[in-house]
């Protein structure tokens, strides 16, 4: 099991909307701790989203419908099931979102985190619409930005752990390898899944993943992609960084591709 915790990716400006991402899913999980029994229950069906409801083969109770149906897509985003389920989404998202972030800008990497969630939220729902389950978690818009940092970021280092039975290690590994054995897992967990209701909407994670592999040509920013290829080609892992340039021994001889003996 690999379970990614940083990259090597330089950015060139401080992902201000990652940050807002990660303090409104942390501020709403917050808020749903302090909910008991009941409560907690009419949050989750008020605000997650509802198939059923949102395709009209039922109707919520009137104390519950307080936003249209199609607004619970969005804000089913912002909704967690525990502590281990917005820790993990907020750690991939703090990982992969701030170079998406980056490449795209901050008004465009808004729009298309939303559009990446509303696309996963309409594939587990076509999958199920008669379902009665309220679906919520930020993972169907965090799973397209990853296929967004797979398109840009393919060769990139991901620093993650393994985990090897009672044993841990931390490797690197490109993150197409990641991100492809991430996306691949997806895909055997639905066709395992298929037929079961409730549990984890990994047809969403697949349908938001897609997305962002379909949007990222339109919203990517070509200036700063082009900064960062040029980053990586200076100090990244794939290229000698300065120490590799100057050499232990002083500055090198650019004629001299012998080393520093002659």
């Amino acid at each position: 099991m690999l379970f990614p915790f940083r990259d090597n990716n330089p950015t060139r400006v401080t992902p201000v909307v990652t940050i807002a991402l990660i303090g409104l899913n942390v501020f709403v999980f917050l808020y749903q701790m302090t909910l008991q029994g009941h409560a907690g229950e009419r949050f989750v069906y008020t605000f997650g989203m509802i198939p059923a409801v949102l395709f009209g083969y039922v109707s919520l109770p009137p104390g519950l419908a307080e936003i249209p149906s199609w607004a619970t897509i969005f804000t089913s985003m912002f909704l967690h099931g525990g502590f281990m389920h917005i820790a993990g989404n907020m750690l991939f998202l703090w990982v992969f979102g701030n170079n998406v972030e980056d490449a795209m800008g901050h008004a465009r990497f808004i729009v298309f985190y939303l559009l990446c969630g509303v696309a996963a939220a309409l594939a587990q729902g076509f999958s199920d619409p008669s379902s009665q389950i309220p679906m919520i978690g930020a993972s169907g818009a965090i799973s397209g930005v990853l296929g967004a940092y797979l398109i840009l970021h393919p060769r990139a280092e991901v620093h993650s752990l393994l985990f090897l039975g009672i044993f841990i290690r931390v490797i690197e590994l490109p993150a197409m390898v990641v991100l492809g054995l991430w996306f691949g897992l997806q895909v055997l967990n639905a066709l395992l899944a298929s037929g079961e209701g409730g549990g984890v909407a990994f047809l969403a994670h697949i349908g938001g993943f897609i997305a962002g592999v379909i949007l990222i040509p339109l919203f990517r920013d070509k200036r700063a992609v082009a900064w960062q290829k040029h980053e990586r080609l200076e100090h990244g892992p794939w290229q000698p960084g300065p120490w590799s340039q100057r050499g232990p021994w002083g500055p090198r001889d650019p004629r001299n591709r012998r080393g520093p003996w002659g």
